[in-house]
């Protein structure tokens, strides 16, 4: 994602002269169906990756026990990949414990603080009998005393070793802040903080890791941003010598808000034009006729995230079709997704995928940029990154992670073609479609990926 944040005042302005646009009938007003039904097929993803997925990862990291503390509004990233739809935030203090009790037990699920997650974990808090109104009751605490109740947990348990989210170069790995570091520290002592080890690969896992029903949510999630595309890069929104930019941007966050759907970044609108610089374009240029469009969009619902970029082109009076020498230029992009995707297989880490389909793009001549990023619960998600826009040679750390089965990418890139129709001029076919890591390991777009132009007429 590469986002053009349009902060003038003229740009702001300038929304309200976008006419509404009636819904498409391929996006209904509520596509994924009511608030309660989302949150049931939710629950089921939930319970899918809490009994099949963390068992196996587990076991494939050598986790005997992994601890997941956090504080109310102070979430570890792995929070979502743990929670009920129901649940937005932490309650005070919450100590997730997951442990493997060895094959054939399976995992055990405590929840220490928080609730059952809808019959996902046993809660477990600390009590104590209070007065009230000249009798005792029990009452729940939430705070600092639930780390006796881990005390507790873990002198039952005995482990021989801890798991713990604590990362210098997975920020998905690294959810546990200091301040829960020093009080569990301090309650457990050395005993118990001797034993704990880096969780690492096994937070990154669990939260790329994606079910069967998610991937056919996922088709649909796709094709609603498709959808908004299609209608934003048409005559329906674009007048062209009148539209700005920033009209687009607005009228799709308005259309996911309408729709009951939202999304994880600013969309951006951008455009190229013969003989114009990006400097004498400016941040919020009126879109013109032989203008080439781009966008960059997602949409969130479901917890999921999509990430988008397309091509448009306006074509001028009398043109029928986009030029030949801009058809070339997508049709390099495809060719560069076609490299990527052959390329990205499970086993291989995220530096060797970049090597071996920049060897191929080179082979075959493509002036190309690869920055391929995992997706689903996060918009930049956990995983094995495939490049960054500025390291092309590499990336240490999150590059060297490895691809898996089961889990998601946006296939994000770029090539630059000089267009005979432009006089040489180079114009940049920047693409990002999401596709799917099959449990088998095999690849395939999540919707379909874009191979023409969309036309404002």
């Amino acid at each position: 994602m590469r986002t053009l944040l349009v902060t003038s005042l003229l740009a702001l302005s300038a929304c309200a002269t976008v006419q509404p646009a009636s819904p498409s009938p391929a996006t209904p007003e509520r596509p994924f169906g009511t608030l309660r039904e989302q949150a049931a097929r939710q629950q089921a993803w939930l319970a899918e990756r809490m009994n099949q997925a963390l068992p196996a990862l587990m076991r494939q990291h050598g986790v005997e026990m992994w601890v997941v503390p956090m504080r109310e509004y102070n979430e570890d990233p792995v929070f979502k990949a743990l929670v009920a739809p129901t649940t937005f935030a932490a309650r005070r203090r919450t100590i997730y414990v997951f442990h493997d009790r060895g094959p054939g037990k399976g995992v055990e699920r405590l929840a220490l603080g928080g609730g059952s997650q809808g019959g996902v974990y046993e809660a477990r808090r600390a009590q104590k009998k209070v007065d009230a109104g000249g009798g005792q009751r029990t009452a729940e605490l939430w705070g600092p005393d639930q780390w006796q109740v881990l005390r507790e947990v873990l002198e039952e348990r005995q482990p021989k070793s801890v798991a713990i989210n604590v990362s210098r170069t997975f920020a998905f790995a690294d959810g546990l802040t200091h301040g829960e570091y020093e009080g569990m520290a301090e309650a457990l002592g050395t005993t118990w903080t001797s034993r704990m080890r880096p969780a690492e690969g096994l937070a990154v896992d669990l939260l790329a890791w994606r079910g069967g029903d998610e991937e056919r949510s996922y088709g649909e999630l796709t094709r609603v941003a498709w959808d908004i595309i299609e209608t934003g890069f048409s005559n329906r929104i674009i007048t062209p010598g009148v539209t700005r930019t920033s009209d687009v941007v607005w009228w799709m966050r308005q259309r996911l808000n309408d729709t009951g759907l939202d999304t994880w970044f600013q969309p951006s609108v951008e455009v190229q034009r013969q003989g114009a610089t990006e400097e004498q374009l400016g941040e919020d240029p009126v879109i013109q006729r032989g203008d080439v469009l781009h966008c960059d969009f997602g949409v969130t619902a479901l917890r999921l995230n999509t990430d988008t970029q397309h091509m448009g082109y306006v074509l001028r009076e009398g043109e029928t079709e986009v030029p030949a020498g801009l058809k070339a230029a997508l049709a390099r992009s495809n060719r560069l997704q076609d490299i990527v995707m052959a390329e990205l297989r499970p086993g291989r880490t995220g530096n060797e995928v970049l090597r071996a389909a920049r060897t191929r793009m080179e082979s075959e001549g493509i002036d190309g940029t690869v920055y391929t990023h995992p997706i689903g619960l996060h918009g930049h998600g956990a995983g094995a990154m495939v490049g960054l826009w500025d390291r092309q040679e590499g990336v240490p750390g999150n590059g060297d992670h490895r691809v898996t089965p089961s889990m998601w990418y946006s296939i994000e890139l770029q090539a630059t073609s000089p267009v005979p129709e432009w006089n040489g001029q180079r114009v940049r076919s920047a693409q990002e479609e999401d596709a799917i890591i099959g449990a088998d390991g095999a690849v395939r777009w999540a919707w379909k990926r874009q191979e023409a132009f969309h036309l404002v007429r």
